[in-house]
């Protein structure tokens, strides 16, 4: 058959495998030497049979069998002696019994013996069974053996001529089996594949298609089984016991393979795993199932699992069989409805897929939904992976956990890998980021969807491979190379994940084994309205699992602080953009989805006990109630708490960008919309997020969306910035947002670094704004009180949050040990000269240590160089007051002299 070409997004890959190395010509002369001794040895013996059966000797063969043995022989003897017109008949039968077995029987032949035979039949088999050509060879797949040279093997003992029959029924398949296999059906190929005891010795059978013979080894043994047809072979050798180590020998068109015969092992996954697996609880998934390089009884190769519990049969698909699954079909483990194969010789860098018989008979192509590897996009196989990464970050780990994550500072820096200087890989981003963000000062970077997708313009939030890092970049070691190099400069690595949903790809998860699995089965529950996708069935305890695990698997193998997980108010409410009669109330008759809470709450549960240290953000747009509360700790509307650590604050980010898009003499009328986060500032632990969702689709970049002329909307840029960094909350800025790029984000060619290279006349004003991030994040590390009560509403009070007419807003920040800084926002264009605050009376003087107007960030340079002392005047409640002096469009961070 012919071989498919390399797949592309959702279409069926057909690849091939190196093939196997061909006989050299002294291996060759050894075998045609050995053929002939062989030959010669079995045809005399067949001569003898013969000549015996025309003499009548009957007596003297009894004989000979009563010396060897004993009593079983003297009742076989004993049923020799017949009548003459019954003894004729066994003649006869004899006669044809011997003349088949000195041709081609299923007693002990040699593989020589074979060869000298296959002369004048291999060409004719070849026409019918010839092996695909080879295309592509994938790196690090393990050569097959070449046929070892030999000395002259010993020949199984011929059996009986009556038994020789009775072998032959009882080692090859019935009917039954064969059409399963043949149709891909089959739940249990072990059972008749293989080796295994029957009456008069050792049955074997392979289902090889293509294969011109195939033989047995053992030890010094060699035995050609009988061709059965349509890729069935068989024979029975006359052994007390099944061989520990027997090999298959394996003649196709122009080559021959020596393996291990994968279907001589014991299943591979242990019966925990099993169970762990039907209950929903494996919280390692990834041990367990997909592709799992290992030794197993003695043999290094790969074990393959996966979940399938409405497959009719599933086989294996890859490189090393040409991508025709027929002959590697997986056996059903109990009731689990996995499916499992060890396949000797089969090591890293070999490509994959599953090939499953759905349950109206037709047949698909599946990628591992557990693989940890996969081939670049569009391709779409999956690749057996072993990772050989030597972390270097155990200084970063130790201290991770030491201090909540809401106690400590926690700035982020959001990155898109693939366009953030396109065209590097993981490794040579790993010279990179680090550095560039190191200087900035961010505390942690934020990776917008690592895992393997399809389609590049979703940015990674639509997902294929959930455990796989996207090979648009490198392989998953080179990931853990990028996150190591992170921890080692002293920056956290969070990362986008997106168990919302999942895209409806042909050869994905999208109805897998031929009915709804990771999906619900109610189409009103599956289809996702907005994005066309298809939502996960959070109440199927094996999806839940599937995906719990898979959040841990992020934060244990590549060593993840973090994961922002997207969209999750989608997952909450059973009538998200949905109309009525679209939707289905929960049992209670509430809009809420049981079953998604359940599972978030089992998610961060789980990932916080196993990995202390990391952190869990919710992106979560409404008020659902107790989104960072505690899971065992159940609010007003009777749930428990979801159990994240943070939250995005969509409304702080919105209320305020709605602000600043305003003129200057019209912010007076949404002043509310800047103070209203302070009303439900510690409902939850908030993150400020600038992400990329605000600077794409016509929403303009950060400095476009500020008003005025280009002096004006850098200002604007600057001094919300120094708002933001001041409110309480952790901080989180989209790349190029840090220079003021001005034009929108695109995933094509990313950030415009070229505003940054000292010939551009503009170059300045871009640098300007990246120095303040700088040294905001410089101030904001080594001001506690910006930090540290984040969460605690003692950390905050307001001096003034309502003088609309002059657009100021000042408030204090307090650290655990009451030390302030006061922060001061001017968000008119004027100067406001002895602009009087009130502030505590017990600092005896206030020096300005930021001020987003100074001359190297592009400002007009009004500033308070000299210590401010309080006066002893009331002001805004407060028994003392200093002035000061507010440059236009700038905020000033003041702190104790």
């Amino acid at each position: 058959m012919t071989p498919r070409t390399t797949p592309s997004s959702g279409s069926d890959p057909k690849k091939t495998a190196e093939k196997p190395v061909v006989d050299t010509t002294e291996e060759k002369a050894a075998k045609t030497s050995v053929a002939k001794k062989a030959t010669a040895k079995t045809a005399k013996a067949a001569e003898k049979a013969a000549e015996a059966m025309k003499k009548g000797t009957a007596k003297k063969a009894a004989a000979k069998k009563t010396a060897a043995k004993k009593a079983p022989a003297k009742k076989a003897a004993a049923k020799k002696s017949t009548p003459k017109k019954t003894a004729a008949k066994k003649t006869v039968a004899k006669k044809t019994v011997a003349k088949k077995a000195a041709a081609k029987t299923t007693t002990a032949k040699t593989t020589a013996s074979k060869a000298t035979a296959s002369k004048s039949t291999a060409p004719k088999k070849a026409a019918a069974k010839k092996i695909p050509a080879q295309k592509t060879t994938p790196k690090k797949i393990p050569a097959q053996k070449a046929a070892p040279e030999r000395t002259t093997p010993r020949q199984a003992e011929p059996l009986a001529p009556v038994e020789v029959a009775e072998a032959a029924v009882s080692a090859a398949l019935d009917a039954g089996d064969r059409d399963r296999f043949l149709s891909g059906t089959h739940h249990d190929p072990h059972s008749v594949l293989g080796a295994h005891p029957v009456p008069g010795g050792v049955a074997f059978r392979a289902f090889r298609p293509y294969a011109l013979s195939v033989t047995v080894v053992a030890g010094d043994l060699r035995a050609e089984l009988h061709d059965d047809g349509e890729g069935f072979f068989s024979g029975l050798l006359p052994l007390r016991d099944v061989p520990s180590d027997y090999r298959l020998l394996i003649a196709y068109e122009g080559t021959v393979q020596e393996t291990e015969d994968a279907y001589r092992f014991l299943p591979a996954l242990g019966e925990l795993d099993l169970h762990l697996i039907g209950e929903g609880r494996h919280e390692q998934l990834w041990r367990a199932l997909g592709a799992e390089p290992m030794t197993h009884q003695g043999v290094t190769g790969t074990r393959f699992t996966v979940w399938a519990p409405n497959a009719r049969g599933v086989s294996l698909a890859g490189t090393f069989n040409y991508w025709d699954g027929t002959g590697h079909p997986m056996r059903s483990l109990g009731g689990s409805g996995v499916w499992e194969l060890f396949v000797p010789a089969i090591g890293e860098g070999e490509l994959y897929k599953f090939e499953i018989t759905r349950p109206d008979g037709s047949k698909t192509l599946r990628a591992d939904p557990l693989a940890r590897r996969t081939e670049a996009p569009p391709n779409t196989s999956s690749i057996v992976h072993a990772s050989q990464h030597e972390w270097g970050d155990a200084a970063w780990l130790e201290r991770r956990g030491s201090v909540p994550t809401h106690e400590a500072p926690f700035s982020v820096y959001e990155v898109h890998l693939p366009s953030w200087r396109p065209g590097l890989t993981y490794r040579q981003l790993a010279e990179q980021l680090p550095a560039y963000v190191k200087d900035l000062g961010f505390t942690h970077v934020e990776l917008m969807p690592v895992a393997e997708h399809p389609f590049g313009g979703s940015w990674g939030y639509q997902v294929t491979g959930f455990y796989a890092p996207t090979a648009r970049l490198g392989t998953p070691d080179d990931f853990k190379y990028l996150v190591d190099s992170l921890h080692q400069a002293g920056i956290g690595v969070l990362m986008d994940w997106v168990p919302a949903h999942f895209p409806r790809d042909d050869w994905a998860l999208a109805e897998f084994d031929g009915r709804p699995l990771y999906e619900h089965e109610d189409p009103l529950r599956s289809a996702h309205p907005d994005w066309g996708t298809l939502e996960f069935d959070f109440g199927r305890r094996e999806v839940r699992n599937f995906l719990v695990a898979n959040a841990t698997y992020w934060c244990e193998e590549f060593h993840i602080d973090g994961l922002r997980v997207d969209a999750v108010a989608s997952m909450l409410y059973l009538d998200y953009s949905r109309e009525p009669g679209q939707w289905v109330p929960n049992e209670h008759g509430g809009r809420e989805n049981l079953d998604a809470v359940a599972f978030l709450q089992e998610m961060n549960a789980t990932v916080y006990r196993r990995v202390p240290g990391v952190v869990t953000i919710a992106e979560e747009s409404t008020a659902w109630d107790g989104v960072t509360r505690p899971t065992h700790v159940s609010g007003p509307g009777g749930f428990g708490g979801l159990g994240f650590g943070l939250k995005w604050n969509m409304g702080w980010m919105h209320d305020s960008l709605e602000y600043m898009s305003k003129e200057p003499v019209h912010r007076k009328y949404h002043h509310n919309e800047m103070t209203f986060s302070m009303v439900y500032a510690y409902s939850e632990n908030y993150v400020l997020p600038i992400s990329h969702d605000e600077v794409v689709h016509g929403k303009r970049s950060l400095v476009s969306k500020m008003p005025g002329d280009w002096w004006q909307q850098r200002a604007n840029h600057r001094a919300y910035l120094g708002f933001m960094w001041a409110h309480p909350g952790k901080q989180l800025l989209f790349m190029g947002q840090e220079f003021a790029q001005g034009a929108e984000w695109s995933e094509a060619h990313g950030p415009d670094w070229w505003l940054l290279d000292p010939a551009y006349g503009a170059e300045p004003d871009h640098r300007g704004v990246r120095d303040l991030v700088r040294d905001l994040n410089t101030v904001y590390r080594h001001t506690p009180a910006l930090w540290q009560r984040d969460t605690d509403p003692s950390g905050f009070q307001w001096v003034v949050g309502d003088a609309a007419d002059d657009n100021v807003f000042a408030f204090l920040r307090f650290d655990a040990e009451g030390a302030p800084l006061l922060a001061v926002s001017n968000m008119s264009p004027v100067v406001r000269h002895d602009y009087r605050l009130g502030v505590p009376d017990d600092v005896p003087a206030w020096h300005e240590t930021l001020n987003t107007d100074a001359a190297r960030y592009g400002g007009s340079d009004v500033t308070n160089p000299d210590p401010l002392k309080p006066e002893a005047q009331p002001w805004h409640g407060r028994a003392a007051s200093i002035r000061l002096t507010l440059p236009p469009l700038a905020t000033v961070w003041l702190r104790p002299a």
